[in-house]
């Protein structure tokens, strides 16, 4: 749910209505030879089925790169296949966007794909379905070797590993470095006290988005779960003084004339025209706002912010996209060694290259290359410095709809200094509901 354009549904019409097939789209088959072993004798090669669901924009052609004219999810799963002899593989393809993975595979667990990807946030529920298995040995190993403790923390759930991750999924400051200069941007109250002039908006948030507004929170110093987010019985604890406070916080900055609540793009069209200092999004809308700025395009991790006289950290929820296995698969083996192919350094690298998806392998970020993209760079350090992991737990179910609501309010000017405490005592017993149930 929870980042704002997470890629949309493009299920076709023929995968809708083949569902009980067990995929949509075509089949394509590679087949690979047995090398000869030192004595002369041929591997023995196992002839594997194996339906991949990916979204529609890694099944498309690539302008130019005529190694991407079936999309980049062929190119990739044909190189697995070449990489390994011992297997024949005929891959079939659906089209399933991550964020859709849930709804779909869970409605027919049995027939959905062998290996698809998902937004880490639906770990719980897939897993309770029975539709995705967990990552085990030395694919695990990897998973922690080659990510943040952020990212590996984002397919976790219950401490165990359920997929791969090959993209982070957070946001992060944008701003017009004609109005605001790279210091300016460290500190939010800096950013609002500047005059930028007869009807600039200084900072423009999706104070009604529930992905969002738990970063004012988190800089107040309020916990969600835990230190860590992985405590259930710490519950929620913004109702204390220091949480009353953030929402005092957010109250006032709605009500200034500084400050615009984004709404549909509405931020993009201001930096457009010159009439906005900061936003903050995610790389969905990286192309648009380089496009709006120019020349003046910049970006970076999050503000600090001072709440009640005690200054803290903007933190936004990180989390991550992956690869994932159905346990229904009839060759577990082939599928969790293609699910961590395409969470490899090799395929974040191909997917950053030709989509412009930025990669989460440690060694991949600091590459010079990566280092060159200053979103890379600010996705990169929000994860590392300025976010706190989206807690992947059962419980979590129960936020969205309670912060939504508190941010809902306080925009529309419901939620005042002389209810705050009220209002963010109900917020915090809705998400608190579910726990030990």
């Amino acid at each position: 749910m929870k980042a704002k354009k997470i890629v949309a549904t493009l299920l076709t019409a023929s995968m809708a209505a083949g569902m009980l097939a067990g995929c949509g789209g075509s089949a394509t088959k590679s087949s690979s030879t047995g090398k000869a072993s030192s004595s002369s004798k041929k591997t023995e090669t196992k002839d594997v089925t194996l339906t991949v669901w990916g979204p529609q924009e890694d099944q498309a052609a690539i302008d130019g790169k005529d190694q991407y004219k079936d999309g980049i999810l062929k190119y990739m799963c044909d190189q697995f296949n070449e990489d390994h002899p011992e297997w024949n593989i005929t891959f079939k393809y659906g089209v399933c966007s991550e964020g859709d993975a849930r709804d779909t595979v869970t409605k027919d667990v049995d027939n959905a794909a062998d290996v698809y990807m998902y937004a880490n946030d639906q770990i719980p529920a897939l897993v309770n379905a029975g539709a995705l298995a967990q990552i085990g040995g030395n694919y695990a190993d990897q998973v922690k070797k080659d990510n943040d403790n952020s990212i590996s923390t984002s397919v976790t759930f219950k401490d165990k590993v359920y997929g791969v991750p090959y993209t982070g999924n957070t946001w992060f400051l944008y701003y017009d470095k004609s109005k605001y200069s790279a210091e300016d941007v460290k500190d939010l109250d800096t950013m609002m006290s500047k005059d930028l002039g007869k009807g600039v908006t200084n900072f423009a948030f999706a104070l009604d988005n529930s992905w969002y507004i738990s970063a004012f929170y988190y800089g107040a110093g309020g916990t969600l779960f835990g230190a860590n987010g992985d405590d259930p019985k710490a519950k929620c604890d913004w109702d204390n003084d220091q949480g009353i406070a953030a929402t005092k916080y957010m109250v006032a900055l709605a009500k200034n004339p500084k400050f615009s609540n984004e709404k549909d793009g509405s931020s993009i069209a201001k930096f457009k025209d010159g009439k906005l200092g900061a936003y903050c999004s995610g790389s969905w809308d990286a192309a648009a706002i380089k496009e709006a700025l120019g020349k003046n395009f910049a970006c970076t991790q999050l503000p600090a912010v001072t709440i009640n006289g005690q200054k803290g950290q903007l933190c936004a929820f990180a989390g991550s996209k992956a690869i994932g296995v159905n346990p229904k698969c009839k060759d577990q083996d082939v599928a969790v060694a293609l699910a961590s192919y395409l969470g490899s350094e090799a395929c974040q690298r191909i997917r950053f290259e030709a989509r412009g998806i930025i990669p989460c392998n440690k060694k991949l970020i600091a590459s010079n290359t990566v280092q060159k993209d200053e979103v890379a760079v600010a996705q990169a350090n929000t994860i590392a410095n300025t976010s706190k992991t989206q807690p992947v737990l059962d419980e979590m179910g129960a936020y969205w709809d309670p912060a939504a609501t508190m941010g809902g309010e306080i925009v529309n000017g419901d939620v005042t200094d002389a209810n705050a405490a009220e209002k963010t005592k109900k917020m915090v017993e809705g998400i608190n509901s579910q726990i030990g149930k």
